[in-house]
């Protein structure tokens, strides 16, 4: 009996030591992701640039060079994020604060692998959330940083409040712009607004729509230099998407543009921009995913 005794006790301690390794193990796993995170917030000054298409494509052409990519779609009450894909959501951030829907529930599962979160008007009411249901969602949303290497927040365009909460929690800004000066103006305008209310600021610009290389060299030059010399703010230059009339197709086909059709030059245009964000030199400490949490649900 004591044999069997020291024998019980001792495949007790080797199992707790074990399930204490493959905790460890999953902790630091756990770290390591949180470390390398990183939350890329894609905005514009105006609506109608291509802001919701040219995200779902990035995220198709960053998960084809091999990162998991989740999309959070934070353009207040459209669901662009859905359209582009022709899907529709039952869930959206919010039902997060229902105790029996998981996080896991609410991801829903895009083309390539990708991953996305509908918004909703659920961003629309953090504001007037209890401690009590702002805890309960930030933790809940803790756990994205296990479902993907990116995050892409789709906000909506403009330099409104619930924008900019979005790009003051952001470690990384893609600004996508077109040629036209009433674009141009609005994208100042978003450089301006967060110029005041972010902190070590880093943003990139994306042109959409150009017709040749020499334009898109201007407009991406002139806004730099606008910024640079009135702001004071570097912004860099992340690439340009020329026009292309099948990305008008791939809309109405509710079907994304690096689907439908991979060898255009808009879809190629994407993929080298993607390319450019993944092997890019310019190194900032990324703050990580739970203090972009942070920053966002209870700055309000």
């Amino acid at each position: 009996m004591e044999d069997q005794a020291a024998k019980l006790r001792q495949m007790i301690e080797n199992r707790n030591l074990s399930h204490g390794k493959e905790a460890a193990k999953l902790q630091n796993n756990k770290k390591n992701t949180s470390e390398s995170l990183r939350i890329i917030a894609v905005t514009s000054g105006k609506g109608g640039v291509g802001k919701t298409n040219f995200t779902v494509n990035l995220a198709i052409a960053l998960s084809r060079a091999g990162k998991s990519v989740l999309i959070i779609d934070a353009d207040l009450g459209l669901a662009n994020v859905e359209v582009i894909l022709g899907r529709s959501s039952k869930y959206t951030m919010m039902n997060l604060l229902n105790d029996n829907i998981s996080l896991e529930t609410i991801i829903l599962e895009g083309p390539e692998g990708i991953k996305y979160i509908s918004g909703g008007s659920g961003f629309e009411q953090l504001a007037d959330l209890s401690m009590h249901e702002r805890v309960l969602l930030i933790k809940k949303l803790y756990e994205c940083e296990a479902f993907a290497d990116i995050i892409l927040v789709d906000t909506g365009a403009g330099v409104g409040r619930n924008v900019l909460d979005f790009l003051e929690a952001a470690d990384e800004i893609i600004l996508l712009t077109t040629p036209e000066p009433t674009a141009l103006t609005d994208a100042y305008a978003v450089v301006k607004a967060c110029r005041v209310s972010c902190d070590n600021l880093n943003i990139k610009l994306v042109v959409n729509r150009i017709y040749d290389e020499n334009e898109g060299i201007e407009v991406s030059s002139k806004l730099i230099t606008t910024t640079r010399k009135f702001l004071g703010v570097s912004i860099e230059s992340l690439g340009v998407i020329y026009d292309d009339r099948n990305m008008v197709n791939a809309i109405k086909r509710q079907n994304p543009l690096l689907l439908s059709y991979p060898d255009t030059i808009a879809a190629k245009c994407i993929t080298v921009i993607a390319q450019s964000i993944l092997q890019g030199c310019n190194l900032k400490v990324k703050r990580g995913w739970r203090d972009f949490l942070q920053r966002l649900i209870f700055s309000r």
